[in-house]
């Protein structure tokens, strides 16, 4: 026996060596053998009731004014609290280092959207003061994006006349009925805008912020990395200096390569020249140059910008379109537009893609807020972003703005350079009015192949997603063939049918999962009420005359017939012995019932524990496997179900005449020791008759 000194000692230190280690530890725990209706019984079971007193209630109440305020005016909870000494710098740097940015990347994606580049000045600063307002994201750059301008673009193409043409077309509009209104591709793109913020603003209502989860990631992964090429492609006729003919809308990547190819004699080296020493001096830039600054300033160095200022002095005093040909950005307005209604007619027109844009834009944004909430720790509200994006894009179409989105690179930089609050927005935006009023017309003579090689160079990060197949392919094969999908459809044919597809792709994907659930049988494991799989878990050994089928996911219309399949092949009733234990395609004409299957397994437990869900035809799927298990004097029982699983088992049997009766319990164990007990008195009969 211990003395007391040492009883002493143990107390001041309680990791003495006697003492079990964590993993060796013991509890003992008894209890009586619980079924399913005794434990709700004792534990006072009840299925939780909101009356519509109190619904109505806590809907006013979280309808108040001033919470509704507050709710859909984010700016309101964060400027009173606004604290200058900690956050006025940072906003300050990245603010200015984020304007920088959206000069030459708002003119190059105009490119993109088949607009003029001053447009994209113009969505840098409308939309953007209206998301500050109503944003939950401080981090996210707010802007012209490649993808969402490439995809304004197509549309604008199908719907707009040239600038010149529209004034002559709608002069003699009046001069006989089957001349039709022209659009010049501002108006369409502020259509689209329209429309687009408005289905953001109705999805906003219908509180459909989650919708963005059907857009998976191998699926955004692919359509975005596809989508790069896309915007490589419509930049290589300005690469190259070289005039292409109008291509239709699918099959517009491989076509415009065919006709790179044959034009090449007709390349305009000088825009070629410039086009390559532009792109070399950037990529040396971002891949050297950029590492260093970074260690030591949190500004980077504004290439882009140097860039286009460099090539607007150089055309300026070199006469390159006079000299070389080069084309040039052209008239750029000076002040802010005038606001104008856009083209409701040509709404019903543009519905579809539209649609489209929203979908994309906002899963874009989205992600990336997501990405910055997590490294701050603050929450991003999916519903509020809705309704920022969509009052934004409204604002911004009586404005001649485009669908807005936001960047990826303008998103990191604006982050690393110290953005705290939706104050980097405004502070981006007031430098980008001064150069809408003062220094636009400045870059009236940018040579066109500098904004392509800009484009083009911002693109790496995006073909670098490529790689992102391989991580696919490693975790799950179904979501690497939702990105082959996705990418090869959206490359080879066009960007709204290759979202289609890999939408397709993805809810198939989610099909084969759950026509695919994870079942195995259950052993314990020696002297402990634990269940494991049988087949990894060497210790688990099965019960002699008792087979646990474990059963993951939900039961219902679509996995009736293979969770009945696969519980009649795990537990071994089936013809053909040699059917591998992969294979779960069984139909019922293939069981044919032993005559001493009796003697075999005289109980089967139904796991439930990872059931998630369970409807009318899958309770029915249930009644039909227990009918037959019963008809050959094989009893069943269900262990883990949980309370919803249990109240929709006990609704179907007050609505149903063919009932599911079964014995319930709340774990495994419960329901072997039940079962052993019930054999245990039924061998004590037979003794006592005998």
């Amino acid at each position: 026996m211990r003395n007391v000194q040492d009883s002493e000692k143990e107390k001041l230190n309680p990791k003495s060596d006697w003492l079990p280690t964590r993993s060796s530890q013991q509890f003992n725990v008894i209890r009586r053998v619980y079924q399913q209706d005794a434990l709700n019984k004792d534990a006072n079971y009840q299925v939780p009731e909101k009356p519509w007193a109190y619904r109505c209630k806590k809907v006013i109440s979280n309808c108040g004014f001033g919470e509704c305020l507050i709710n859909s005016l984010p700016i309101a909870r964060w400027l009173p609290k606004y604290n200058t000494k900690r956050d006025l710098v940072g906003d300050l740097v990245a603010g200015a280092t984020t304007a920088v940015m959206h000069i030459p990347q708002g003119m190059a994606y105009a490119m993109l959207a088949e607009i003029p580049p001053i447009v994209g000045l113009y969505m840098a600063f409308f939309p953007v003061l209206i998301y500050v307002i109503f944003g939950t994201s401080p981090h996210v750059s707010m802007g012209t994006f490649a993808v969402a301008c490439l995809m304004t673009g197509k549309v604008v193409v199908q719907h707009s006349t040239p600038v010149d043409v529209v004034h002559v077309v709608n002069s003699t509009i009046s001069e006989g009925p089957s001349l039709l209104p022209a659009y010049s591709p501002i108006q369409v793109a502020s259509v689209v805008s329209l429309a687009v913020g408005l289905m953001q603003i109705v999805m906003w209502v219908l509180r459909l912020g989650a919708v963005s989860t059907l857009l998976s990631e191998p699926l955004v992964s692919g359509f975005t990395t596809a989508a790069s090429f896309h915007v490589m492609a419509s930049q290589l006729k300005d690469l190259f200096g070289i005039r292409l003919p109008h291509l239709g809308s699918n099959y517009k990547v491989i076509f415009t390569v065919i006709e790179i190819f044959k034009n090449i004699p007709n390349t305009n080296w000088a825009a070629f020249i410039i086009s390559v020493i532009t792109c070399t001096i950037i990529s040396l830039n971002n891949e050297v140059l950029k590492p260093i600054v970074s260690k030591r300033s949190r500004v980077p160095v504004p290439i882009e910008l140097l860039a286009i200022v460099i090539g607007t002095l150089a055309s300026t005093f070199g006469n390159l379109k006079g000299v070389y040909g080069i084309s040039l950005v052209g008239k750029i307005p000076t002040g802010l537009p005038n606001p104008q209604q856009p083209p409701l007619e040509l709404f019903p027109k543009i519905a579809i893609d539209a649609f489209t844009i929203t979908m994309v834009t906002y899963t874009i944004t989205m992600s990336m807020a997501l990405i910055f909430a997590a490294k701050e720790k603050y929450e991003v509200d999916a519903n509020q972003e809705l309704l920022a994006m969509g009052a934004s894009n409204v604002f911004g179409s009586f404005f001649n703005c485009a669908p807005f989105c936001a960047s990826l690179s303008r998103s990191y930089i604006q982050y690393q350079a110290g953005s705290k609050t939706g104050l980097t927005s405004v502070v981006s935006s007031l430098l980008i009015v001064c150069v809408l009023l003062w220094v636009g017309p400045f870059f009236e003579m940018l040579p066109r192949c500098v904004l392509a090689s800009i484009i083009v160079v911002s693109l790496k990060g995006m073909f670098m997603q490529t790689q992102e197949l391989a991580k696919f392919w490693k975790l799950s094969k179904l979501d690497a063939i939702v990105w082959i999908v996705t990418f090869l459809i959206t490359l080879l044919i066009n960007i709204d049918i290759g979202l289609g597809a890999g939408l397709v792709a993805s809810v198939g994907a989610l099909f084969c999962r759950s026509q695919k659930p994870y079942t195995c049988l259950l052993g314990r494991v020696l002297d402990t009420d634990l269940y494991l799989d049988i087949k990894r878990y060497r210790a688990a050994e099965e019960i002699a005359g008792i087979k646990i089928f474990h059963y993951c996911g939900g039961l219902n219309f679509a996995s009736k017939n293979l969770f009945r399949s696969t519980l009649f092949r795990k537990i071994g009733y089936f013809k053909d012995h040699d059917q591998s234990d992969e294979d779960s395609n069984i139909t019922k004409s293939d069981f044919e019932w032993e005559s001493n299957v009796g003697e075999k397994v005289r109980c089967v437990i139904i796991d439930a524990t990872a059931l998630s869900y369970v409807d009318a035809p899958g309770i029915r799927s249930l009644v039909a496997a227990q009918r037959e298990l019963v008809s050959s004097n094989i009893t069943v029982l269900l262990a883990g179900a949980n309370g919803p699983v249990l109240e929709m088992i006990e609704t179907y049997n007050s609505l149903e005449s063919d009932r599911l009766q079964l014995d319930t319990f709340p774990t495994v164990h419960d329901a072997v020791v039940y079962y052993k007990m019930i054999e245990a008195k039924k061998d004590a009969a037979i003794t006592i008759t005998t």
